[in-house]
């Protein structure tokens, strides 16, 4: 199953965002899930959120993915949203 994780980051977040980022790259490479991933993005361009496509076996299974993040570990988000997607074009 395809699920789209969407998170907003609290603000102020960016330095622990970099300061965290090696770490998260790591898990997003040891868990093998991550279909495609990427920064959201704020106004002045600077990194603002994560929009992460991971394909799991269930929603649990991508709720625990999501709560080890290191970037959730951090601290760093103010919401995040899952939500079940399909894959149209692309």
């Amino acid at each position: 199953m395809l699920v789209a994780l969407i998170a907003k980051d609290k603000d102020g977040a960016l330095r622990t965002r970099k300061d965290n980022r090696e770490a998260h790259l790591a898990y997003i490479e040891a868990t093998g899930v991550v279909v495609q991933a990427g920064p959201l993005l704020d106004d002045a361009g600077e990194m603002a959120g994560s929009l992460v496509i991971l394909d799991v076996t269930d929603m649990a299974a991508a709720r625990a993915w999501a709560d080890s993040d290191p970037y959730a570990k951090a601290g760093m988000f103010e919401s995040v949203t899952l939500t079940a997607w399909k894959k149209v074009i692309g």
